[in-house]
């Protein structure tokens, strides 16, 4: 195994066999020794290093904890297979980026700032409770995947939503509003201890609470963070190990509702039994391996917290990201039961397939900025702070750009990821829902997914 070793003067490769084997929590802490605490480490864990279909690439935090994850995808095994255990970086006399107009840019994003603490949703609802302010908003509008997608609804939600959690860690003397960066003013992470009051994990957040909340019928915050730590420390991203471990709660491995088990069955991924093994490979390998044909995947990738049959906008985002099933690409939420930027109905048809088309396209741009995705949560509001989008991008590399540029630019981004496919070897079957969407009415609405394929490819005339 190796180490990458960046600083200001140099890259180099080091040796990095005595962190075989160890997870996150316990190589980042052996690295910060070596190297000190002034160094961003990013790493993978047991998860990686067997190079499994589920292993996230974790980054450090400002305390220096490997809790920032790029969890979907399975890139942890991309670094697994290239023996590449952690990349530390030391910015030790570094130099800043440059700035075409740095007094221009800095004025720019203070203002946008401002705009984002006096928004409801990014100045207060995220600050306070997280994304899990989302728990029983979703679970209102009858759209919580509940025990592996069976129903819209989870009749212990309370015990999981971000209210509850925000009881427990301001009760135990955690910290709300954490940012997860210097930058962050939106601070939608919090820590969450444990019943002693000791550090635990970050957050945890909506998509975790739910996938191992929810979804397989939980409702112990506890037992979610200590999934959660775990997640974090192997290595895993826990929206597609808690769909997993929902296939073999479907299989009878273990039963619905058995917190204990779902940890042990975490356990088992580090150690690598077979059936860890089985489990953190995902959903669709769980669900081949124990013959269940109901699986809840979109191109490979397990669907997150949001049932397409109750909220039709993120169906039609499913089965067109593509990455498949990635809520994140085209964020109708926040239209369909937010009503951010307008009111389109979630059980409606009607005008799916333009919003999901314009929310990609719009967030393919926005992740080429850097900016986090929860601004477009603001910005939907504030049409003027799309100005200040394109003013901040002027500022720093000396462009003209307008609007038009912009939306160009994800319009560019999906056309190029769409190519990327296409010579995989992906056709139009891969971009449509499960089955079972289309035939099972989801309760309490009992309305299924109901828009046509044809109609959906046009989310591809760019």
């Amino acid at each position: 195994l190796y180490c990458l070793y960046i600083n200001k003067d140099k890259a180099e490769l080091l040796s990095a066999d005595e962190l075989k084997g160890l997870g996150n929590y316990e190589a980042v802490a052996s690295l910060r020794k070596k190297f000190g605490n002034k160094i961003a480490i990013i790493s993978i864990g047991q998860a990686g290093e067997m190079k499994l279909n589920t292993a996230t690439i974790a980054v450090t935090d400002m305390e220096g904890r490997p809790t920032r994850h790029a969890g979907r995808g399975g890139l942890g095994a991309v670094m697994g297979s290239k023996g590449l255990k952690a990349i530390v970086i030391d910015i030790t006399g570094a130099e800043g980026p440059e700035y075409a107009d740095k007094e221009a840019f800095k004025k720019i994003t203070r203002r946008f700032n401002q705009a984002l603490q006096k928004h409801p949703v990014t100045g207060q609802g995220l600050p306070r409770y997280g994304t899990n302010i989302l728990m029983k908003i979703i679970d209102d509008a009858g759209a919580l995947p509940t025990r592996y997608f069976q129903m819209g609804q989870f009749e212990e939600v309370e015990a999981v939503s971000g209210e509850k959690q925000y009881e427990v860690i301001k009760a135990r003397g955690g910290k709300i509003g954490h940012p997860c960066h210097k930058g962050c003013v939106i601070r939608c992470s919090r820590i969450y201890p444990d019943k002693n009051g000791q550090y635990l994990t970050k957050g945890p957040e909506y998509e975790t609470i739910w996938a191992n909340g929810p979804n397989l019928g939980i409702n112990d915050l506890d037992a979610i963070a200590q999934i959660d730590r775990l997640s974090d420390d192997y290595g895993v991203d826990n929206i597609e190990v808690g769909n997993a471990i929902g296939i073999a709660m479907k299989a009878g491995v273990i039963s619905f509702g058995d917190a204990q088990g779902a940890i042990d069955l975490y356990h088992q991924i580090a150690k690598g039994t077979p059936l860890g093994r089985i489990i953190g490979s995902g959903a669709v390998t769980t669900a081949q391996i124990f013959g269940i044909a109901r699986v809840a995947a979109v191109k490979g990738q397990s669907l997150p917290a949001y049932d397409p049959r109750a909220v039709k906008g993120i169906g039609v985002t499913y089965a067109t990201s593509p990455m498949g099933a990635d809520h994140t690409a085209g964020y109708t939420i926040a239209t369909n039961i937010l009503g951010l930027g307008g009111k389109i109905a979630p059980l409606t048809k009607e005008g799916q397939v333009a919003l999901s088309k314009k929310m990609q396209v719009i967030t393919a741009a926005l992740d080429c900025t850097g900016l986090c995705l929860f601004c477009a949560l603001m910005m939907a509001d504030e049409p003027k702070s799309w100005d200040d989008l394109i003013e901040m991008i002027n500022a720093r590399y000396g462009w003209q750009w307008t609007t038009h540029d912009f939306f160009v630019l994800g319009e560019r981004v999906l056309k190029i990821e769409r190519e990327f496919n296409l010579k995989a070897g992906f056709t139009p079957i891969d971009d449509r829902l499960p089955e079972f969407f289309y035939e099972e009415p989801l309760p309490p609405h009992n309305s299924v997914f109901d828009i046509p394929d044809e109609e959906m490819q046009s989310v591809f005339e760019l």
